[in-house]
């Protein structure tokens, strides 16, 4: 019982995604094809969002509920990055989800995204066991 906060807030998360549409194959699709505006003015406000909320932590030097200091690691540029960001991207415009709103999909009854599911957990299973091989 003690993490049914969290259960709360991602059903609320999973209510704003399916009622703002960011969940719509359909509003996926407009996106990679450029016909629509939906999904960008959405990643047009989450960005600037983000990036105030980092902003406001690093200034107020706040800290997590239990007291301590919130981490932020500085990001080094990896080739890598540019090819898992591709996967990644390749995925999304074929099965029309990433990997957040999935579970709203599969919610909203939309069984077919059980597959993407799984060969989303399927990748993240590949890459965590070749992670020991792949270059730094």
């Amino acid at each position: 019982m003690k993490n049914i906060k969290y259960l709360l807030i991602g059903t609320f998360f999973g209510f704003v995604l399916t009622k703002g549409e960011a969940i719509s194959w359909y509003r996926m699709q407009e996106m990679f094809r450029f016909e629509s505006f939906h999904m960008f003015g959405i990643f047009m406000t989450a960005i600037p969002v983000g990036a105030l909320s980092l902003l406001v932590i690093r200034k107020l030097k706040l800290k997590t509920i239990k007291g301590e200091t919130i981490q932020m690691p500085t990001k080094i540029f990896h080739i890598g990055t540019i090819m898992g960001s591709l996967i990644f991207g390749f995925g999304w415009a074929l099965t029309g989800a990433c990997p957040g709103p999935l579970y709203a999909q599969i919610g909203t009854g939309s069984l077919v995204t059980i597959a993407a599911f799984l060969a989303a957990l399927g990748g993240a299973w590949s890459y965590e066991y070749l992670k020991r091989y792949l270059p730094e």
